[in-house]
């Protein structure tokens, strides 16, 4: 049996599994805690990992329901099976993508049940000790966001981790990453500014309303909606976000003169 301890945000996750390629992914895309630290580790969440689940998927419709002491999330490459409280999990996956959507999955329901804060499809930028979030629809720039911002700090390219609470709104550096990479020596970062990105031939920004900001963020949340109470927790800090971090709409040039615009 392989184990580790990885952080993700400010939680410690323990994992277990009998497959060596799923810790070698692991070690390979997160942080990972050394071993003559584990003493001092006391697990937020703990993971199974077990595989030869399913076939690799064709629809990414996952397939929620709650039984008296699970939650159960479906996939057709994954089987996640979830105590109530979101500590302890069993992930049965097909492959490393499978097992990367079924971690994310995971993350989020904690995050959101324990009011941390919200996993939102976007990429996110260090910038001056600050941080900033750029976020659209398929195809809108956040991939070519990142790689104008170099060298710039990346703090996530595909799933941004934001922390929600009465210190303050801050990002954290994601392991949840499309095709960055990350060394996770960069600590979590104040959320400077929300860009909803619009490509065109001039770059200028539009400051938005929060209610509007709530609008367009809310299909940008990675949450699978399990019951009513944990969607009006989604909904209560996505409104909390709105309303305490600027939120513009970004119309840009695939250059990086958008910087001279925003910071």
């Amino acid at each position: 049996m392989h184990t580790c301890y990885i952080q993700i945000g400010d939680h410690t996750v323990f994992v277990t599994t009998a497959d060596p390629s799923s810790i070698g992914w692991i070690h390979k895309h997160f942080k990972v805690i050394r071993e003559d630290e584990w003493d001092d580790c006391l697990p937020d969440i703990y993971i199974r990992i077990r595989n030869g689940y399913g076939q690799k998927a064709v629809h990414y419709d996952v397939v929620i329901h709650e039984e008296e002491a699970k939650v159960l999330y479906e996939r057709e490459d994954y089987l996640m099976e979830i105590d109530h409280d979101y500590r302890r999990g069993l992930l049965r996956v097909h492959d490393e993508l499978a097992l990367k959507h079924a971690l994310m999955a995971m993350y989020s329901a904690y995050i959101v049940h324990y009011n941390w804060g919200l996993m939102i499809h976007s990429s996110c930028v260090a910038e001056a000790g600050e941080s900033y979030l750029f976020a659209g629809q398929s195809g809108a720039g956040k991939s070519t966001v990142v790689e104008l911002s170099l060298p710039r700090t990346i703090l996530s390219d595909e799933a941004t981790l934001v922390r929600i609470g009465p210190d303050g709104i801050f990002a954290y550096d994601s392991p949840f990453r499309s095709d960055s990479s990350s060394s996770f020596e960069q600590a979590c970062l104040p959320l400077k500014g929300i860009y909803l990105l619009e490509q065109s031939l001039k770059i200028v920004t539009d400051r938005i309303k929060p209610t509007e900001a709530v609008l367009r963020l809310m299909d940008k949340i990675f949450y699978w909606a399990v019951n009513p109470t944990e969607t009006v927790r989604v909904l209560s800090m996505c409104r909390q976000l709105a309303e305490q971090v600027p939120s513009y709409k970004l119309y840009f040039q695939k250059n990086d003169l958008f910087w001279e615009c925003i910071s």
